[in-house]
């Protein structure tokens, strides 16, 4: 019996419809089933595990354009979540052996474990090019209905990220201590906060509480918090009205804050600037935005489908700090109105690189500004830049 014949008794056919008509095949990996979502792609070469489990993917297919995933396994320290957040993952060439000098398991028993169905064998060239052509669309992953017909009017049938609010889905249910220390207490919203961000926070000594996404604003003050942080996560943040109005009045307490990707959104329309559905999105390890403060160039790490209009963002509300090299979309912002700032990108960085890492010490030191106990030596560029 050839390898081809054993390969597909173990892994049968599945396919993968798109709601244009696009179907292609493949072989199933992880979970045998069924899945949908808004299909996306991610050009990080490393990170599939951090990728995989970031809540702001959730909803969504994951298609890697780095062919071979699963190489090294998985790990529980890899973890971004406690749990998988895609819909379904999609890759050219999906690997059963692994090599990891941690304790692991094989990327296709995680998947199985946590029932997520994949795909394996297809050209992910050929679908990246298609979705850059014709934009981000649903799709639909298969193993059980292979009917082209079928699974194409299910693609298009499922419900569409435009308008959706997915952030109280992946936001903890109760609040906790994730960590104490002896710096300033910051107070995280919970839209799907990754745990490198938490922990980012915790090697700045800051003692940090986690709050479910929906919680009011006067029980986050009653912790009596130095600093708010709202975080990264899934969906459009146009449909969180009563979030929006809950970050709306944070920014009239004084209180810094900061945010990152959907917590950078969300800061932006309570602001009163306008927020689009991107063409396609950025999503991966090696995009190029520049700190127009110090006009240094960082490769950063994204992931978000939506934007803010930079025509909307006028002199009196804030300055433009960052933007993208690629395409020019606003990255970063510094209110006046309020001290706060915010950036579209992940500057935890994982995966990816830790060129913007600075960010963290930046609120840092607008928190330590704002209590009165800040230095000469705490006041970076950026911030000379924002008093301006």
């Amino acid at each position: 019996m050839s390898q081809t014949i054993i390969n597909e008794l173990e892994n049968p056919l599945c396919k993968l419809a798109l709601e244009d008509g696009t179907v292609v095949t493949g072989i199933a990996v992880g979970y045998r089933g069924e899945t949908g979502g808004e299909l996306c792609f991610n050009t990080s070469m490393t990170g599939y595990q951090e990728i995989f489990s970031d809540p702001s993917y959730h909803g969504q297919i994951m298609m890697m354009t780095y062919p071979h995933i699963g190489n090294y396994g998985t790990s529980d320290e890899d973890m971004e979540a406690s749990r998988p957040m895609v819909s379904g993952v999609v890759v050219r060439s999906f690997s059963h052996r692994f090599s990891n000098q941690h304790r692991s398991v094989s990327l296709d028993d995680f998947m199985k474990s946590h029932k997520l169905v994949g795909i394996s064998g297809v050209d992910t060239r050929a679908l990246v090019l298609h979705i850059r052509e014709k934009g981000v669309m649903n799709a639909v992953i298969s193993s059980v209905d292979l009917d082209d017909d079928s699974l194409v009017a299910k693609a298009k049938n499922w419900p569409s990220m435009n308008g959706l609010e997915l952030a109280s889905r992946v936001s903890v249910k109760e609040s906790y201590d994730f960590a104490s220390g002896d710096g300033p207490r910051v107070a995280v919203f919970d839209f799907g906060v990754k745990q490198n961000i938490l922990k980012s926070f915790k090697s700045k000594g800051c003692s940090v509480r986690v709050f479910n996404s929906e919680t009011d604003l006067g029980t986050v003050l009653d912790w009596n918090p130095d600093g708010i942080f709202f975080s990264n996560g899934p969906g459009d943040p146009r449909a969180m009205p009563e979030t929006i109005a809950t970050v709306k009045a944070a920014m009239e307490t004084g209180i810094p804050l900061f945010g990152i990707c959907l917590g950078h959104q969300l800061l932006a329309l309570a602001a009163g600037l306008e927020v689009y559905k991107m063409f396609v999105g950025h999503r991966g390890a090696n995009h190029p935005v520049q700190n127009l403060v110090s006009g240094k160039v960082e490769v950063s790490t994204q992931n978000h489908g939506f934007a803010v209009d930079k025509k909307s963002l006028s002199p009196e509300i804030g300055d433009l700090t960052h933007i993208n090299l690629n395409d020019d979309t606003l990255e970063g912002i510094r209110f006046k109105t309020c001290p706060a700032f915010s950036v579209q990108y992940h500057p935890e960085a994982s995966p990816g690189p830790h060129d913007s890492h600075y960010l963290f010490e930046e609120f840092m030191r607008d928190i330590k500004a704002h209590s009165g106990v800040a230095s000469s030596n705490d006041v970076s560029e950026y911030m000379i830049y924002a008093a301006r």
